[in-house]
């Protein structure tokens, strides 16, 4: 499995710094009404956090929150219904894993794409069956 990130910065316009309005829901526009990627970032270290959102912002997406465990993030992702979830799979108190699963079983629509400091072959079958569109290690 890999996750998908645009190839130019020009795949995803940024958005205006004064564009100001509601980035929820159905409402994900830009001001020149070009849709975003809405993103939420779950990983227990705040520099991975950090450098995700600069790598995503960069890009055009849009990261409207983040989680530093499994508990925020099905809360998070209930709250702010994100396009796509980055999630961590080793968080300090339920494993990505189970995450995804939740997220899954509640019917949440976003594409969550998975991430490790430890190799895909690690995890078995686990990436396969947790419902996650793609594994970023």
């Amino acid at each position: 499995m890999s996750a998908w990130l645009p190839s130019s910065s020009s795949d995803r316009p940024q958005p205006p710094p004064d564009c100001g309005g509601d980035r929820t829901g159905e409402s994900r526009r830009l001001c020149h009404d070009e849709p975003v990627t809405t993103v939420l970032i779950v990983d227990d270290h705040k520099a991975f956090r950090t450098s995700a959102r600069q790598l995503l912002e960069a890009e055009g997406f849009v990261v409207v929150g983040e989680a530093a465990n499994g508990h925020d993030a099905l809360e998070l992702t209930g709250e702010l219904s994100p396009d796509l979830v980055l999630l961590d799979i080793q968080l300090p108190d339920i494993d990505g894993f189970v995450v995804a699963k939740e997220l899954r079983q509640r019917g949440e629509s976003a594409t969550i794409v998975l991430t490790s400091s430890r190799d895909a072959g690690d995890y078995g079958a686990s990436i396969a069956e947790s419902g996650a569109r793609g594994f970023v290690p």
